[in-house]
C-alpha cells in the first residue's frame, strides 16, 4: 500500500497541466480506495451564481478528459442544485456528504486556492468509506490541492491574479491549432464557405490602458499598480465564464473571446471599455482603455496577434478610448492590407 501510495504521489506531482493532474488523482483513488465513480469539477461564477462542469471523470473503469476548448463550451450545472455542497462552500468547508436515493453516498471535496474555490472532487460510493480509506483520501487530496496551488501560481500574474503571458502563449497556440483543424474540415465539406458578421467564431482582443505612463509619472507606481488591479477586476466581471483573460505585460491585457458573432464580440468589448470609462479610480479619477480585436482563424498565432495589435494601434491613433476590429478596418481602407505574412512579422508597442 505504501509503495503504491508513493508511486501515485510521484505521478500527481510529475505533471505540468491540470488535465493530467486530474487524471492522476482519479487513478490514485481508483486504485487505493476502490473508487468506481468520481469526477473532478471546475467551479466558476456566472451572473453572480456558482456553476460546475466536469473536467475529468471515471466511467466503466476508464478515465475520460475534456480539453479546454470542449470544457469551456460545456454548459455547467448550477451548484445550487446540490444543497450540501452549497452549505460546505458557504462555510469554506473541506468536505460535504449526501446520502443518495439508492443508498449510496456522494462526497464532495472542494479545493480552495487562497480564498477562492476553483475545483471540486466528487466521489460516489455504495457504502461509507472506512476511517482508513477516508484518511488515504484526505492525504491524496492534500497532495493534489498543494500541487494545484503551485500550478495555479505558475500560470498567473503576481500583481493582478489574471493568467500570465506564458499561459496565454500555451493556450492560444492550442486554441489556434484546434480551430485550424476544424476550419480545414469545414472547408473540405463546404468549399464556398464564407464568414459573415453573423457567423460564430472565436476572437482575440488586446486592451491597453490609455496614457498609463502619465499615471505612473504623476501619481507614482503604487497608484499605477492599483489601476492595473482595478482594471483586472473589471475584466473578470465584464467577460463570460467561457472566455479567458490574461495580463499580457505592462498595461496591456489580452482576452480570448469564445464562440460568438462579430457584432456580439464588439458589443462585449464595448461594454468593458465603457465600464472602465465610468469607473471612479481612487485619487486618479477616470481612466480609459483602447481595444483592438481580430477573428481567430487558421492563420498562425503570430499573425492573428499582429492583426489585433494593428487594430489596437489604430484605436490609439483614432483618439483612444475606442474599439477597433481588424477586418472592418481593412474593408474600410483605414488599414492597408499586409504585404506578406510569410516572410517577416513586425511588432511595435502602441503609444500610450
Amino acid at each position: 500500500m505504501i509503495a503504491n501510495l508513493l508511486q501515485h504521489v510521484v505521478k500527481i506531482t510529475g505533471h505540468r497541466d491540470h488535465a493530467m493532474l486530474d487524471a492522476s488523482i482519479i487513478s490514485a483513488l481508483q486504485e487505493l480506495v476502490g473508487a468506481a465513480r468520481m469526477r473532478t469539477l471546475e467551479i466558476y461564477r456566472q451572473d453572480d451564481e456558482l456553476y460546475m462542469r466536469q473536467r475529468a471523470w471515471l466511467e466503466d473503469g476508464h478515465i475520460e478528459l475534456k480539453d479546454e476548448q470542449e470544457l469551456l463550451e460545456t454548459e455547467g450545472e448550477p451548484v445550487a442544485d446540490y444543497p450540501e455542497l452549497v452549505a460546505c462552500i458557504a462555510e469554506r468547508g473541506l468536505q460535504a456528504l449526501r446520502l443518495d436515493a439508492d443508498g449510496g453516498n456522494t462526497m464532495w471535496l472542494p479545493v480552495w486556492l487562497n480564498d477562492r474555490i476553483a475545483t471540486c472532487l466528487e466521489i460516489h460510493s455504495a457504502t461509507p468509506y472506512s476511517p482508513q480509506a477516508a484518511h488515504i483520501i484526505e492525504g491524496v487530496l492534500s497532495v493534489y490541492r498543494n500541487y494545484q496551488t503551485l500550478l495555479d501560481y505558475s500560470e498567473r500574474d503576481s500583481l493582478t491574479g489574471l493568467l500570465n503571458r506564458k499561459t496565454f502563449d500555451e493556450r492560444f497556440s492550442r486554441l489556434v491549432a484546434n480551430i485550424g483543424e476544424q476550419e480545414q474540415g469545414a472547408h473540405k465539406e463546404l468549399p464556398d464557405r464564407r464568414h459573415t458578421p453573423k457567423s460564430r467564431a472565436h476572437w482575440l482582443g488586446v486592451a491597453d490602458i490609455d496614457h498609463f505612463k502619465r499615471v505612473n509619472d504623476q501619481y507614482g507606481h503604487l497608484y499605477g499598480d492599483e489601476v492595473l488591479i482595478l482594471v483586472a477586476n473589471l475584466l473578470r466581471t465584464s467577460f463570460r465564464a467561457q472566455d479567458r483573460v490574461f495580463r499580457f505585460g505592462g498595461e496591456e491585457f489580452v482576452v480570448l473571446l469564445r464562440s460568438t458573432t462579430e457584432d456580439e464580440a464588439r458589443r462585449i468589448f464595448e461594454r468593458f471599455r465603457k465600464q472602465v470609462e465610468e469607473h471612479a479610480f481612487p485619487q486618479i479619477g477616470s481612466i480609459t482603455v483602447s481595444i483592438g480585436f481580430a477573428r481567430i482563424s487558421d492563420e498562425t498565432p503570430v499573425v492573428i496577434l499582429g492583426h489585433a495589435d494593428r487594430a489596437l494601434y489604430q484605436a490609439k491613433a483614432s483618439g483612444r478610448n475606442c474599439v477597433c476590429h481588424y477586418d472592418a478596418l481593412i474593408e474600410s481602407g483605414l488599414l492597408p492590407p499586409e504585404a506578406s505574412n510569410e516572410v517577416v512579422e513586425f511588432f511595435f508597442d502602441p503609444p500610450n
